[in-house]
């Protein structure tokens, strides 16, 4: 690789735009142009070329890194702005000076813990499945959970024709008319834990995530963000493999 050079998809990452394999999907839409061509996968770029998405100029930024814990509300959706006037997650993070994304998502009826960063870096590493970053939710179903369907949770189901990787299950409370689960995966596909509880015929009536890696909801009331701390963000990029870096 020529000297100054990077990927397309980490350069554009490295600007803010979005997690790395968001910026994927936009190169591989055709939303992406370097010098006014439209892009490819496997382009490489210098922070000179001009590079746009969606006929916007994106640019290396100096800002200083910052992490972003945000308790996501039922009803908000996770993107930084919509087309449909949608709530969305940008909408709650009023005072964050910095161009921030969301690690992930949570669909619309989930509730709990989504960090946002300009780190695009470690938003790449905790939603890649290879770097075992685990996520926490807690989960109501209804009613009862036999042990068998618990046991197919723990050890995988099929979705979308092959399998998921074994999960952490814990029963927290068992009631007559509903079931408490913790569940802890460590890779994201889709609404996955919505769709693993749909597949083995369990009603999800409340899906809140709880922790991403070392990083914890505690009591964050709903709607309300803070920044991470310094030792917090030192945990969370140790989990995902990363090194330590200077963060707000």
């Amino acid at each position: 690789m020529a000297e100054n050079q990077m990927r397309l998809q980490k350069f554009m990452a490295a600007c803010s735009v979005a997690s790395r394999r968001k910026c994927e999907e936009l190169i591989e839409a055709g939303a992406v142009k370097v010098n006014g061509r439209t892009a490819a996968l496997g382009d490489k770029v210098s922070p000179h070329d001009k590079v746009t998405v969606r006929g916007r100029r994106v640019v290396m930024k100096r800002d200083r890194l910052v992490y972003v814990a945000l308790n996501k509300p039922r009803g908000f959706i996770t993107t930084m702005q919509d087309e449909q006037g949608r709530k969305c997650v940008r909408d709650l993070i009023d005072g964050v000076e910095e161009r921030v994304f969301p690690v992930g998502r949570l669909d619309r009826e989930s509730e709990g813990l989504l960090i946002l960063t300009n780190d695009g870096e470690l938003a790449n590493r905790i939603t890649h499945p290879a770097h075992h970053v685990a996520k926490t939710y807690r989960v109501t179903v209804g009613p009862d959970v036999p042990e068998e369907k618990l046991d197919f949770l723990r050890t995988g189901v099929e979705l979308d024709g092959r399998m998921t990787a074994p999960a952490e299950v814990t029963v927290l409370t068992r009631e007559p008319s509903r079931t408490v689960l913790q569940i802890v995966i460590r890779e994201g596909r889709n609404r996955q834990i919505r769709r693993m509880c749909e597949a083995l015929g369990l009603e999800v009536r409340r899906l809140k995530r709880t922790a991403v890696g070392p990083v914890r909801l505690g009591m964050l009331h709903p709607g309300s963000w803070r920044y991470l701390t310094a030792e917090e963000t030192d945990r969370l990029r140790a989990a995902a493999g990363l090194e330590r870096k200077d963060a707000r």
